[in-house]
């Protein structure tokens, strides 16, 4: 907002976070309506800027979220009028009417549109993380369409520029008119594939923002509450799926120790040495029923047994009283059920805790010995830990000097830089 700008500072800020919030349940009411999400963005907007408009002089209404749907179907009502297939369109809401009668009959069609707000926006989700877009272009769209962030505030979070981002957004809705992408759910048969897409876009957001791979901020938490809140959405929208739930207690878990990540200086501070009475205890009570009721719903799959190992640390008041042996255990039927060099890496730092640095050193030199993770800052860190625990502190500086020298973050390069140190 400009010096010159007359609208009141506390309105605008109203504004801003009334469209936030609403702004997904907005766009996918009006995507059901006009089959298109990139005009279903538009109209939002114009609504947004019908408030930035009539709000500072009217006044904020009582309730500003329901203005800002009812405006934003108006002008999806206007926009239709001016189609040639309107009258098609009036038959999809099921309000196939004259054109003379239009104006009696927008109050009606205004109405059939309130009574499907969940499934549109599971639709919209869904949509936002299509297999046709490369997964840049799905956080893109996901954050722009359902966390309501602008595209500055995304190009910050990734450490890129607004232009890069705008293109990213401006493709996936190119790319979803040219696939004639319709706004619905998959069928059935795919359900499953394109619910794991949904998921692994959240939990990119989510591991972005708690621990930032490049840039000087060890985390962004902006981005962590943006995919919390869409887990919780999800959960809400899909009761019985189990991972669902085990992703929505995953994030709320790791979320829960946000505060005590870093010190008042800033700087990171390790999980072994954080203040757990900064930990969140509400958000780890969320954390432990959405895992109890991924748990009732089945057997865990991949998000559900990382949420399974996240409660062993959220139980633990003390660091001694973890229990290590559970949470290696946990990583080996992880490593069994979605097997990667990053899960047997934690396997290694488990086992090193549950049963002595040199066991858990055995499994990280297999890791190096295959040249896996060469690149990744975390594997010559968890060895450099091993070896300082073992005595061997020579070498534990050199690989501290290693990780340094591997990680893109500021903030992290500084940690492992005092490692090396001594």
């Amino acid at each position: 907002m400009t010096a010159t700008d007359p609208r009141p500072p506390d309105v605008h800020r109203v504004v801003e976070a009334v469209y936030r919030i609403e702004s997904g349940r907005i766009i996918a009411a009006l995507a059901r309506m006009v089959r298109d999400v990139g005009l279903a963005e538009e109209l939002a907007q114009d609504a947004l800027v019908a408030a930035l408009e009539q709000w500072p002089a009217r006044g904020v209404p009582d309730d500003p979220g329901p203005w800002l749907m009812a405006t934003a179907k108006h002008r999806a009502i206007d926009h239709l009028r001016r189609q040639e297939n309107y009258r098609r369109k009036l038959a999809v809401v099921g309000r196939d009417v004259e054109l003379a009668e239009q104006a009696s009959a927008e109050p009606e069609i205004v109405d059939a549109l309130d009574d499907h707000i969940g499934d549109d926006l599971l639709r919209l989700i869904f949509t936002a993380c299509h297999p046709a877009l490369t997964t840049e272009s799905q956080v893109a769209l996901t954050l722009r369409m359902l966390g309501g962030l602008r595209t500055d505030e995304i190009a910050r979070a990734f450490l890129t520029t607004e232009a890069t981002v705008s293109q990213r957004i401006l493709r996936a809705k190119k790319t979803l008119a040219k696939e004639g992408v319709r706004f619905e759910l998959p069928p059935p048969s795919e359900v499953s594939a394109r619910l794991a897409a949904v998921l692994g876009t959240i939990y990119l957001i989510f591991n972005e923002g708690y621990a930032a791979t490049a840039g000087d901020d060890w985390s962004r938490p902006q981005l962590c509450a943006e995919a919390v809140r869409l887990g919780r959405v999800l959960s809400g929208l899909l009761p019985g799926e189990a991972e669902v739930h085990g992703l929505t207690a995953l994030m709320e878990l790791q979320a829960s120790r946000m505060a005590a990540r870093t010190d008042a200086g800033g700087r990171p501070v390790l999980l072994l040495d954080q203040d757990r009475r900064r930990w969140d205890r509400l958000l780890i009570r969320r954390g432990l029923a959405a895992l109890a009721r991924a748990e009732e719903l089945g057997t865990l799959g991949p998000y559900g047994l990382q949420a399974a190992i996240a409660a062993c640390h959220a139980r633990a008041l003390t660091p001694g009283e973890t229990d290590w042996a559970r949470i290696a255990a946990l990583y080996r039927l992880l490593s069994h059920v979605a097997p990667s060099a990053v899960v047997e890496l934690n396997r290694a730092v488990a086992v090193g805790m549950a049963e002595g640095p040199a066991a858990g050193l055995e499994i990280v030199d297999g890791l190096v010995a295959r040249g896996e993770l060469a690149g990744y800052p975390h594997l010559p860190a968890a060895r450099g830990e091993l070896l300082e625990r073992l005595g061997r502190g020579a070498e534990a500086r050199a690989e501290f000097a290693r990780a340094a020298a591997l990680t893109r973050n500021a903030t992290e390069r500084e940690l492992f830089a005092r490692r090396a140190a001594g």
